[in-house]
């Protein structure tokens, strides 16, 4: 019997190539491992970035191109002849049938409707047609003739100051002048541009909260000061256009361009406006929001031209009867 270890043989040997086969591949995996890791965190750090992205408030437009002053004052033109064709029948939307009339609503209108002065006025005339009545009225009666118009306390001690004035040192009759029309209680550039323009045919801008909100939305001026905003909107346009000017924008600020919700996608003039978009711009929405004749609604004035469109206002209900 020989006792000389035999060598081992190929098939033998086998199993330790295949041991060391595994070692590296395991080194491998190991080796891997790492890069998994990082690529794990890159696309956690990519889906943070798109959500906090997405949370994130959309960026404002870029700002317009300033314009040159030539191009304001055509595109400012442009707007006026746009307005005419829009509101061939733009007319003060206060009942008035004279310069005394006309300066008392004007007065009352402050803080209120057109249509509810228009719709208090009739048993304030009927009662007290001239300065001389009006100034004669124990203050308790004016106040509860005027009443329904607001802030009634003031408004009378208003008109009855302003009817002694016109009695005591313009001989009854309303002045024709700006400067005698601002010396009356009550009566600043906004009222006696009113009073001058549709009384006397004499040119004025009417600078109310509806024409300086349009002024600025337009890029007409910046200011918020009344005198300042007539002031800039009057170097832009002709004099001759001042009056219907000022019904025109009043119009359509009481129509479309409103202070809180302009109806953007039914206005005309919107390709001229660089404000456009700050209102409801879809076309259906918008037109659910005009007021007025062209939301098919009536208009202020019991009274209207001839060729007003829309329907008048209603008279105010009587008082009801004490019991």
């Amino acid at each position: 019997m020989n006792d000389t270890p035999e060598k081992p043989t190929a098939a033998e040997k086998a199993p330790a190539k295949r041991t060391t086969t595994e070692a590296p591949a395991k080194k491998t995996a190991a080796k891997k491992a790492p890069a998994t890791k990082a690529a794990t965190k890159a696309v956690a750090k990519k889906t943070t970035a798109k959500a906090a992205a997405e949370k994130a408030p959309a960026k404002k437009a870029p700002a317009r191109k300033p314009e040159s002053r030539t191009a304001v004052v055509r595109r400012a033109r442009r707007i006026n002849r746009e307005l005419a064709e829009l509101y061939p029948y733009a007319h003060p939307e206060l009942d008035f049938t004279n310069s005394f009339e006309l300066l008392v609503a004007t007065v009352l209108s402050a803080q209120t409707t057109d249509m509810r002065v228009n719709q208090t006025t009739p048993r304030l005339f009927a009662v007290a047609p001239t300065p001389e009545d009006m100034a004669a009225l124990p203050p308790e009666e004016l106040e509860e003739l005027i009443r329904p118009t607001g802030f009634f306390r003031a408004k009378t001690k208003s008109l009855l100051g302003l009817s002694a004035a016109l009695r005591d040192r313009f001989g009854g009759e309303v002045p024709g002048r700006l400067e005698d029309l601002v010396t009356l209680p009550g009566v600043g550039r906004k009222t006696a541009n009113v009073v001058l323009g549709n009384a006397f045919g004499v040119p004025g801008i009417t600078v109310d909260t509806h024409f300086g909100r349009l002024a600025r939305r337009f890029g007409w001026t910046t200011q918020e000061d009344a005198d300042k905003v007539e002031a800039d909107v009057a170097a832009i346009f002709p004099k001759s256009e001042w009056t219907m000017l000022s019904h025109r924008v009043v119009f359509h600020g009481r129509r479309v361009c409103h202070s809180r919700k302009p109806a953007c996608g039914a206005c005309p003039i919107a390709p001229l406006c660089p404000s456009y978009g700050e209102g409801e711009t879809d076309p259906e929405k918008a037109r659910k929001l005009l007021k007025y004749e062209l939301g098919g609604q009536p208009g202020q004035r019991l009274k209207p031209p001839a060729d007003y469109p829309g329907q008048p206002a209603p008279p105010m209900a009587p008082p009801a009867a004490a019991s």
